[in-house]
């Protein structure tokens, strides 16, 4: 199983989900171990880039995508 390039430096995980592990590794396996193309946060890296990514959005937020990604 591969991993995302950006795990060791994510934000989302080294600051919001420190004291909630058990949670993180579940997002991880889920986003960052098996399908990071579902993870909203590397949508909006691809999309925008890394410092358009919101502190606060979890890998499984997409129903926000529309709201950071302005589509015309």
């Amino acid at each position: 199983m591969s991993e995302c390039n950006l795990i060791s430096g994510c934000i989302f995980f080294n600051d919001k989900m420190a004291n909630r592990p058990a949670t993180a590794e579940l997002l991880k396996d889920k986003y960052c171990r098996d399908k990071f193309e579902d993870c909203a946060r590397m949508i909006i890296v691809k999309a925008l880039g890394r410092e358009k990514v919101p502190a606060d959005l979890f890998p499984n937020q997409a129903s926000r995508l529309s709201e950071i990604i302005k589509i015309d």
